[in-house]
């Protein structure tokens, strides 16, 4: 692959910086968004063993499962200069584990800080690894700064209550899948399973967003928020069989 950037630049790398920089400068045109305090009222709040929201909170051991096993392939098969930015994101998955269940067992603003840092710092090493496996290698130089970024925006939040930086750092990372799987080709095979992932975690947003009648509809027994849960983790887990499986396009 050619690494002179400004030699290769086209009107696709000017469409991915406009994607980039458009819903920033939308958001940060708005107004400050708070964090509605009503989030934080989940429709399963049962008890079992003595731990409260017993399901949100167990429910988020399948992210440590899936990052354990990605950290392990990641570090036996670290050839590959996107390697580092596919590491970074199963440690934020893993880390996910730990504030997600920390947040469940008391929701608060307090203890959501702990679940949107790690991810944060995974949606950051995931949009380091794309952007250096569909443009340009060199871009796995951006993962420290982004990584920085994704920190950052949940810090300003905390202290700010102002959602909008965290905004884009959780949803661009997602939009820039189908775009650039549309626009730019990658180097290895098995992009299919990329976009199954992109298309598990979009369902997993939304029967986060039916927490309740998910709920209802399955007559108590499982909450939205806890398919949730279920759905990301297998999101990424497809991005690990993507890299177990994947081989260089010839």
């Amino acid at each position: 692959m050619n690494t002179n950037l400004a030699h290769n630049f086209s009107w696709r790398h000017a469409a991915l910086v406009f994607l980039m920089l458009f819903p920033l400068v939308l958001l940060l045109t708005l107004d400050p968004i708070p964090q509605d305090v009503t989030y934080h009222h989940f429709v399963d709040t049962g008890d079992f063993l003595g731990i409260p929201n017993f399901f949100d909170v167990i429910s988020s051991l399948a992210f440590l499962l899936v990052g354990a096993a990605g950290i392990a392939f990641c570090l036996k098969n670290h050839a590959g200069p996107s390697h580092r930015a596919w590491l970074v994101l199963f440690v934020g998955v893993s880390l996910v584990s730990f504030g997600s269940g920390y947040y469940h067992w008391n929701p608060s603003n307090e203890t959501l800080v702990w679940d949107r840092l790690p991810m944060s710092i995974g949606f950051m090493g995931l949009l380091t690894a794309l952007l250096s496996e569909y443009i340009n290698n060199r871009l796995s130089s951006l993962l420290i700064p982004l990584i920085i970024l994704g920190i950052s925006s949940v810090l300003y939040w905390h202290y700010f209550d102002d959602l909008r930086l965290y905004a884009w750092v959780q949803f661009f990372p997602l939009l820039m899948i189908p775009f650039l799987m549309t626009l730019f080709r990658s180097r290895f095979t098995h992009q299919w399973l990329l976009f199954f992932a992109f298309v598990l975690y979009a369902v997993a947003k939304g029967s986060e967003a039916y927490d309740m009648a998910v709920f209802q509809m399955t007559r108590e027994v499982v909450s939205g928020h806890t398919i949730k849960h279920l759905l990301a983790a297998a999101s990424c887990y497809m991005i690990l069989i993507m890299l177990q499986r994947r081989k260089p396009k010839v």
